[in-house]
Order: C-alpha cells, then structure tokens, then sequence
C-alpha cells in the first residue's frame, strides 16, 4: 500500500460495534464504503505497477463456491483492463495434454507493467485432476516436484507471485451451490465438477493438504482466505495483496479542463438515415 498508509483506518476496537451486525457480518454501509477505499487504492497500485514495470501474478485456488470470483470481480472492476488480465483456461486441448504441463500457462504470465490474476491455475494438477482421476499418479507426483522449482523461476525472473486459497466450509457451500441450483442467473456457476466435488469433499481436503505441503515455500506462500463471508472476504483479500506490494501514490492530479475551442458548425444527420436500436425503455 501507500508509505504510511493504514488499511485498517476505522477498524479499531471502539468502532467495531458500529461496522458489525448481531451476527458478526459486516454491515453493507460500512462494507461498500471499505471497499470504495481499498478500489482507490487498487487504482494507485495499477499506477505503480505501471511506472515500475512490475510484473505481479495472483493465483485464485479453492473449492467450488468459495467466492473466488467475487473477489476478482472487485478487484478488477476499477483498473484499466489494458494493464489488468483475468485469465481462467478451460481444460486442455488434445494438443495441449501432450505438452509440458506449464507449458500453456506461461504464455499467459504477466509482461513489465501487468497484474495477471489466474482463476485457478497449474494447481488444477493437483486438485480436481488428483481426486477426479484425469492424471496418472506418475504425472501427480511430477508435479510436486516440480512445481515448486518452477515458482522459484518465476520469482527469480522478478515475477511478484501472490497465491490465495479460498476456505468455505462444507454447509456454506452448499447453501451457495443450492442458490446457483435455483437461479437461472447463477447456474453457469454450478459446474459439473461442482456437483462432483459436493460428494467428495473429503477427498478434496485431502488432496489441499498435500498441495500445501509441497508447494508452499518460502517464495512463493499460500494465503488463506476465510470466506463463509463474502464481504469480509474480499475486504481482507484485497488489503493483503494491497499491504503485500510496496507501492507509493502517484496517482495523476485531477485534470483541469479549459474551455472548449469554438467549432465551426455542424449538421447532425437525419435519424432516417441512420439505423437505431429499438428505445424499448
């Protein structure tokens, strides 16, 4: 974050009270008005990665209705997509399978003056490939050797590398998968792993706990986010990657804007000869 800059401004003990309900959610006023500060903020960050030439990759693991997009929604809803990449890969190609493993995400990794977040990533190896069966145990056991080896590369190339797993528990989620079941809006959420992953959830656990215990090294750590509740969720995401960055403030001033030049005279066009869209509202 900024030099000097406290991300828990308002936090304190006495005013807790105010910014919590009886059930210890955050209040939306207080959530919207959070997230509002740490959205000018993210701004500020985009600015220096920008004028630094930083390359800055996040990686967004976790179970299926963790909340991992709603995170990465605010985060790139205020920044300027030309500088700020979601990349979320569908599963391999026939072609791609024979490749390198790594081979067809590091086409994606983030150039001087990027943030590239990864809804979800290489990490699929070792998660729904494991427990689901799509890899040998050959292939599993390849990976967690090497993809700690490979990390450091990308740190060592100067890669700012962050990696959040989101932690739901098992009877938010379903409560989550229920409502996506149930609305027509959401059901694209509701992915066939999804409803795999609701009978295996043990499996799953399982096969997190291994993960960590390989990859997680000192380059490149896993974060955990609680996430049974959205907002704090994504308050606290968004703080980290913000405190974890160095960056200082060079924001551009406001702009002035002088008066506009005059203009010689111009005739719209007939709307008669020009094809509108229906006004339906």
């Amino acid at each position: 974050m900024s030099k000097g800059k406290d991300n828990n401004k308002g936090n304190d003990k006495k005013s807790d009270r105010y910014h919590y309900s009886n059930q210890g959610k955050i209040k939306k006023d207080f959530y919207e008005k959070e997230l509002s500060r740490l959205q000018n903020e993210l701004v500020n960050l985009q600015y220096w990665i920008k004028s630094q030439n930083l390359r800055v990759l996040l990686i967004f693991e976790g179970r299926g209705g963790a909340g991992k997009g709603g995170v990465i929604k605010r985060i790139v809803e205020p920044l300027n997509p030309r500088d700020c990449r979601i990349v979320a890969l569908a599963k391999p190609s026939d072609r791609e399978r024979t490749q390198w493993y790594f081979q067809r995400y590091v086409s994606h990794l983030p150039a001087a003056g990027e943030m590239v977040i990864f809804d979800r990533s290489w990490y699929n190896r070792s998660g729904v490939e494991k427990v689901m069966g799509f890899c040998t145990d050959a292939e599993y056991r390849e990976f967690l050797r090497s993809c700690p080896e490979f990390e450091r590369m990308l740190v060592r190339s100067g890669i700012i590398v962050r990696k959040y797993w989101f932690s739901v528990s098992e009877e938010e989620q379903e409560i989550r998968f229920q409502e996506r079941a149930h609305n027509p809006i959401k059901r694209w959420k509701l992915s066939d792993m999804d409803v795999v992953e609701r009978d295996q959830w043990v499996d799953f656990s399982k096969a997190k706990d291994e993960t960590f215990f390989y990859t997680d090294i000192e380059e490149a750590r896993w974060h955990v986010v609680l996430s049974d509740d959205k907002r704090k969720a994504r308050l606290n995401c968004i703080s980290h990657i913000l405190s974890s960055i160095p960056h200082e403030d060079i924001t551009p001033k406001e702009v002035k804007l002088l008066p506009r030049a005059p203009q010689e005279v111009y005739q719209r066009p007939s709307r008669g000869d020009q094809n509108f869209v229906p006004e339906a509202y």
